[in-house]
């Protein structure tokens, strides 16, 4: 019996179908943490241009204000990868076995402009020059044991005054610090360079110094993901760290390396402000986001050495349990290093 020219068309369409429904259903959808910072470019750049979607990955972003919070909703699974600075709560989670450190992100490199010391008018107006007149003032954290709190640590250790000597102030959130220190509420503040710049800009901060001369090679963030992902789902966080490390080559090139001309650089700049002072007119937010590219780490490589002194830091200050090892934290079989 002779199948009719409508007959044929329906059977087509619906294999059509069933191959668009088996395509859909290959993409794993995965929730990944962020802050809004040009230091995140890496995964940003990975959702643009599709290099999740290449690798099966149909991603949504779960915007933070602070790296704590982020840490937390890994363990518990409502967010699947984060990239963000280690802090004593990612630390003692991973302490209890719910999450680990399989990757780096941002690092500071000599010769790029990395986080800088910042003073408010106010304080600097009264003396407070150079980190080392710290001593006696207020610094601005998100939480005790975060990365802020390790950056004053290192400060006070190098300038040869006891860290108990500055003054930290818990604010919770990267907005209130800001608030505090233009208002002349704190008196100092460590920040990456796209923040450091604009405040500095604002001529109500100064910046006073840079983090590098404190902490060379300093591994301010890296990638992770649950325990469970990270041992029962190895094709998955491969599959996230290729593509991640495809978005960070291409922010390298634009913008740290600058290998693609200013052409390259404009194009990389307006991907960015969809994530990054996205409330602020292109032209305004331009220069910030070119001002604040660090150098994001080829093929997610950590430099371990820095993540030891870190570890060892947050032991000594009693915010995580010394029984922490650091294979604990770090899943080595994931992890390319320095």
């Amino acid at each position: 019996m002779k199948m009719s020219f409508k007959s044929r068309l329906v059977i087509l369409f619906s294999l059509v179908g069933l191959v668009f429904l088996q395509t859909a259903s290959a993409s794993q959808k995965i929730r990944v943490g962020a802050l809004r910072f040009t230091s995140h470019a890496g995964s940003f750049v990975a959702y643009e241009r599709g290099y999740f979607k290449k690798n099966g990955l149909d991603v949504e972003f779960k915007f933070f204000k602070a790296a704590q919070p982020m840490a937390v909703a890994i363990a518990s699974g409502d967010v699947d990868f984060g990239v963000t600075a280690i802090s004593g709560g990612l630390i003692n989670l991973a302490g209890k076995g719910a999450i680990k450190v399989i990757g780096g992100a941002l690092h500071e490199e000599k010769g790029i402009d990395g986080q800088m010391i910042l003073a408010s008018k106010k304080a600097f107006e009264g003396g407070l020059k150079t980190p080392a007149d710290l001593k006696n003032h207020t610094f601005g954290i998100t939480q005790t044991g975060s990365s802020f709190h390790y950056v004053a640590y290192k400060i006070a250790q190098k300038e040869g005054f006891s860290p108990s000597d500055i003054r930290l102030k818990p604010l919770q959130k990267v907005g209130a610090i800001i608030g505090a220190l233009k208002s002349g509420q704190i008196d100092a503040w460590s920040i990456v360079p796209h923040i450091a710049k604009a405040l500095a800009k604002s001529k109500k901060v100064k910046i006073i110094g840079r983090v590098y001369d404190y902490i060379p090679n300093y591994q301010v963030t890296t990638i992770f993901t649950s325990s469970k992902i990270a041992k029962n789902k190895p094709k998955l966080v491969k599959a996230f760290l290729k593509a991640y490390s495809k978005g960070v080559d291409d922010f390298d090139n634009a913008l740290v390396d600058k290998k693609l001309g200013e052409k390259g650089a404009q194009k990389m700049i307006k991907l960015i402000h969809k994530y990054v002072y996205s409330s602020k007119p292109y032209k305004k937010a331009a220069p910030s986001i070119r001002n604040g590219a660090m150098r994001l780490n080829r093929d997610a490589k950590l430099d371990m050495g820095s993540i030891k002194d870190q570890l060892k830091w947050f032991k000594s200050e009693n915010l995580v349990k010394k029984s922490i090892t650091l294979d604990m934290l770090v899943d080595s079989s994931y992890v390319k290093t320095y």
